[in-house]
């Protein structure tokens, strides 16, 4: 089977130059606030990165370039990440779900998507197991 090319795909969530705490800072829920601000540290302290808004509302850490087995289309992303969404904080850890079940069960009230994990609350979870997840998905090659 021959081999699909390549083709770099622009995508509308892009780096910005605007600023991550003046972003997190104009949160107004005001728990979803302190929970990105302790985010945006664990963060940090894991990746050994600036943090970069992306478009209007993720903050992500590291760039890589993935590329799609199906069809062969690349884009630049960010490593790992998080929003403060209206519902959730909604984090982007570069993991298979499926392969994390026992981690997930350590970690406390949670749930998954393809790729996201969703937190209501930080006091709702273990902050070393997310800690740990957070540093396995960033240092994933």
């Amino acid at each position: 089977m021959a081999e699909k090319k390549s083709k770099l795909v622009e995508i509308k969530t892009k780096p910005t130059a605007a600023s991550v705490e003046d972003f997190i800072t104009k949160v107004t829920d005001e728990q979803m606030r302190k929970d990105s601000f302790v985010l945006l540290e664990m963060m940090k302290k894991a990746t050994g990165e600036k943090p970069i808004l992306w478009s209007s509302s993720v903050i992500g850490f590291g760039n890589k370039r993935y590329k799609s087995p199906t069809t062969g289309r690349e884009v630049d992303w960010l490593r790992i990440g998080f929003s403060p969404r209206k519902a959730n904080l909604s984090l982007y850890l570069m993991m298979d779900i499926n392969k994390e079940a026992a981690t997930l069960k350590k970690l406390g009230k949670h749930k998954t998507g393809v790729g996201c994990l969703y937190i209501n609350k930080l006091e709702e979870i273990d902050l070393k197991v997310l800690q740990g997840m957070i540093e396995a998905s960033f240092n994933r090659k």
